[in-house]
């Protein structure tokens, strides 16, 4: 089979699937639910249901979320040509639970306890695997760059005990690993949407360092290389209010996305509506796949949707404990498919 039929197969395979998704009649739903028990009945309707037993389901939704998008994973690992497609989405969570196994070890070391409760099977690395690895400090196995970059990380906190450190060398490697994926697959639009994650990472870690005081030297270090927007020009919005900064980058695609985000209200709704407009950007970029019978960036737009789903899913669930008005979940809730 050619790699166009094999494309051709798998957009057919995705084509099939995409039934399941969430539609705009399932959120309202969900929306209009009466309380977490009520949203939780419409849910076991779902796809969703396989990660659901009886009366704990409503403590248990975080878990039946991550069945349904670790099986959504699984399923295409089993139709998708190149798993490098797939790889690209479940490494952000292979890095959370190599922080987590990181800050555990190193609390360990000063009476702290471990924490294995929030390490999630997301990730393409088995987590007993990965577990061995960091404790027994043997990491010449690992992929991904981790066996370079974990005996940095345990030199930046036995030498300075500064945890963000740890966590910025992390991140870098996280945004490495990716790039290589893309470019292992060698289809140009996969790249470009790999790149387009890494500007809004920096366009999000801009905001929060400008809100706690950072200056432009001291931010640079936490942009990522490997966008399409110069981290050179990002670190020049520094000294200008956010209201500027769309006219600083509309030569650029992310740029639309920020100019659409005002500065009307206070750091935190700031910060939630720009992570939001943000997401959407990522998702308009594989728009074009959907015309196409056969481009890989099929797996990513539905891959993402899928990711995007369940975040709108855990919104709309924790709104249900809180009380949150439905206007302001809508407000919070991505794109769709």
């Amino acid at each position: 089979m050619s790699r166009g039929e094999a494309y051709g197969y798998a957009v057919a395979r995705i084509r099939a699937m995409e039934p399941l998704l969430f539609d705009a009649a399932q959120y309202q739903r969900l929306l209009d639910a009466d309380g977490p028990v009520g949203a939780i009945k419409i849910i076991g309707e779902t796809s969703y249901a396989r990660g659901l037993t009886g009366e704990e389901s409503a403590e248990r939704y975080d878990s039946a979320l991550e069945a349904e998008l670790l099986a959504t994973f699984k399923e295409f690992l089993t139709f998708v040509p190149d798993r490098a497609l797939v790889d690209i989405f479940r490494l952000p969570y292979d890095f959370h639970n190599v922080k987590a196994l990181l800050k555990s070890a190193f609390n360990a070391r000063t009476g702290g306890r471990k924490r294995w409760d929030i390490l999630t099977e997301l990730g393409s690395i088995p987590i007993d695997d990965l577990t061995v690895r960091i404790e027994s400090e043997e990491y010449s196995l690992l992929p991904y760059g981790l066996s370079h970059i974990l005996p940095s990380c345990v030199s930046a906190w036995e030498q300075s005990r500064d945890i963000v450190e740890v966590e910025r060398l992390l991140d870098g490697g996280l945004f490495e690993a990716m790039l290589d994926l893309a470019k292992s697959v060698d289809e140009q639009g996969v790249l470009n949407w790999v790149r387009a994650r890494i500007d809004s990472e920096n366009i999000r870690n801009l905001l929060r360092l400008k809100r706690f005081g950072f200056d432009s030297a001291g931010a640079a270090a936490f942009l990522h290389g490997g966008g399409m927007i110069d981290p050179a020009v990002l670190l020049s919005l520094m000294p200008e209010p956010y209201d500027g900064w769309g006219r600083v980058l509309a030569h650029f695609d992310a740029g639309a996305a920020v100019s659409r985000v005002l500065d009307d209200g206070g750091f935190d709704s700031l910060i939630v509506s720009l992570e939001r407009e943000l997401d959407d950007y990522c998702q308009s970029r594989l728009a074009l796949a959907r015309y196409s019978q056969d481009s890989p960036e099929n797996v990513l737009a539905y891959l993402w949707g899928k990711e995007m789903e369940v975040k709108n899913i855990r919104t709309i669930l924790v709104s249900k404990g809180t009380g949150t008005d439905r206007d302001e979940v809508r407000r919070l809730m991505r794109h769709g498919y």
